[in-house]
């Protein structure tokens, strides 16, 4: 016996290293039993001084420091009262209520911070949880929290460092216990749960366990948005986090149009309808459940409330209504043509009844031509369809012709010229051109277009100009069999000339903004060359030669 109780004291010695330590017991009407846990505390040897909050009658006379609560406050604040009042390394903290505490006990859940193993012990023992902890605290925990896996959170009894707990925001209620698990876990203190056995204590009556359920459950839900576990989990967030992903989507799909070339347009149209659809399905989704919930809510916090909930989307619609108004300023509206240009690609929209619809083009960087290419322009794809070219085509430049040939392989937006060339249109090499500007750089220069049918070849003659004017849309015709289809621009009170094999077989005059007829018909060696006009809204830059300028079109037969 005498050698029991000398491992006994041994166990219970104060180890190498110094540290002070204290035991806070919250005690509120809890005469019968904090006497007897005073007691037991005292007998661990290393256990400096006691502190006893609330409870003065007994606490007093066992021996403890006794800090009163004129009110009651709380456990939360009965234990932030006993960590401020002590000045230890060590902080335990023991519920009051324990009928069978053993200084065994005290010392299983301190000896683990004196020997260095953790920051806090957090206490278990050999009895089912209690309600609180199986029905509110654990599927909470597992819901917001799920690495924290304690068998008891709840347990009132644990001990931690100084250093540790001023990291720790104590809650005033019964909160605590569960807020100081999930504080450490989060801020990556160690913690460490021990088991000390079976206690006995006070059952709580089912009214103080509706007001601790509820006061573990706000703690929960505050750590969990304060620690970033709640994102928007409701029926509302899913809306919202929906409508933000149909705005990104139109987002992505806009630069993916305007600013990222291997990108195809049909991709970036495509995104940009899909998030469309999805932003004002969702959009329409959040306004009504907006409108159900804050009528509900009080007056004095809804604009509060509203910008809280909703800002993820109000910066994104911020985000894109900025980008629209970016890509608006950068349009210009011309006759059947809408054309956007922010920066780096344009986007061609053609408001007419053409074949064409929409496509992105350019932007264009000059270079000088080619060794021995002196007479040849390379010029990308998409720069002879903004100015009605083909290959082929001859450009005639200051007097001088040019033939049009296609870029090199992997020159898709290389503009080649020879110097002459360059000179007259005042280019450089580097020079970096945007499609809209095209048809001012190649102001009044002329071009005779080419096209091929069967063993027939027409010339069409036009000249580039920037300024819009009378379209007319018009099919040639070799002996009723069609030739070609053009829109152009023609000059009031200019008289247009018609060619074959390089001689003029006849003129076409173009009276108070109208032909004559919307026929016009040629005969020449046995067949019948017809231009057909009909009026049209397209838009153009070419401005056919008239009379003065060459022929309006030559027939190669």
């Amino acid at each position: 016996m005498l050698l029991v109780f000398l491992l006994a004291a041994f166990k219970t010695e104060k180890p190498k290293k110094y540290m002070k330590v204290s035991v806070i017991i919250p005690a509120f009407n809890e005469e019968e039993t904090v006497a007897n846990v005073i007691n037991v505390v005292k007998k661990v040897k290393y256990v400096d001084e006691v502190i006893v909050v609330n409870d003065e009658s007994e606490a007093k006379s066992a021996g403890a420091i006794v800090i009163n609560h004129e009110v009651n406050k709380g456990k939360g604040e009965a234990l932030t009262t006993g960590y401020r009042k002590s000045d230890s390394d060590i902080i335990a903290f023991i519920d009051a209520d324990i009928h069978n505490l053993t200084s065994k006990k005290v010392d299983a859940m301190i000896r683990p911070i004196l020997e260095g193993r953790t920051d806090i012990t957090k206490t278990k023992f050999a009895r089912e949880s209690g309600r609180v902890t199986e029905f509110t605290a654990k599927p909470l925990l597992n819901f917001f929290f799920p690495e924290i896996s304690f068998e008891q959170p709840l347990s009132g009894q644990f001990a931690a460092k100084r250093s540790a707990l001023k990291k720790i925001n104590f809650e005033k209620d019964y909160g605590v216990d569960v807020g100081i698990v999930i504080d450490a876990d989060v801020l990556g203190i160690s913690v460490e749960e021990v088991d000390i056995g079976e206690i006995e204590h006070d059952m709580s009556p089912l009214s103080d366990l509706n007001l601790m359920a509820n006061e573990v459950v706000r703690t929960i839900i505050d750590r969990a948005n304060k620690y970033g576990r709640v994102v928007m989990i409701d029926e509302i967030g899913y809306f919202i986090r929906m409508s933000i992903v149909g705005l990104s989507l139109i987002i992505l799909g806009l630069f993916a149009i305007f600013f990222v070339k291997p990108v195809p347009l049909e991709v970036g149209v495509i995104v940009s309808i899909v998030g469309v659809i999805i932003a004002i399905c969702y959009i329409i989704k959040v306004i009504v459940k907006s409108v159900v919930i804050y009528r509900k809510a009080p007056t004095g916090n809804l604009v509060k409330s509203f910008i809280k909930v909703h800002f993820p989307l109000i910066i994104s619609v911020i985000i894109l209504i900025l980008m629209i108004s970016t890509f608006i300023g950068a349009a210009t509206f011309e006759e059947g043509t809408i054309s956007i240009e922010p920066s780096s690609r344009n986007l061609i929209i053609f408001a007419d009844d053409s074949n064409n619809t929409i496509s992105v083009r350019g932007p264009y960087t000059v270079d000088s031509a080619i060794e021995n290419e002196t007479d040849v322009i390379r010029m990308p794809a998409d720069s002879l369809q903004t100015l009605g070219m083909n290959y082929g085509d001859t450009l005639i430049v200051n007097g001088v012709p040019y033939l049009i040939n296609d870029t090199r392989s992997g020159e898709v937006d290389i503009l080649r010229l020879p110097i002459d060339a360059k000179n007259a249109l005042n280019l450089e090499d580097g020079d970096v051109l945007q499609d809209s500007r095209l048809s001012q750089i190649f102001e009044g220069t002329v071009v005779h277009h080419i096209f091929n049918k069967g063993n027939a070849s027409l010339v069409e003659s036009y000249i580039i100009s920037s300024k819009g004017g009378n379209t007319y849309s018009y099919g040639i015709y070799l002996d009723n069999e069609s030739i070609a289809n053009s829109t152009a621009i023609f000059e009031d009170n200019n008289t247009y000339s018609v060619g074959l094999n390089q001689e003029e077989i006849g003129t076409i005059e173009y009276q108070n903004a109208s032909f004559t007829n919307n026929t016009q018909s040629f005969y020449y060696d046995g067949h019948v060359i017809e231009i057909r006009f009909e009026n049209s809204t397209a838009n153009s830059i070419k401005h056919i030669t008239n009379i003065n300028q060459g022929f309006f079109i030559n027939l190669n037969l």
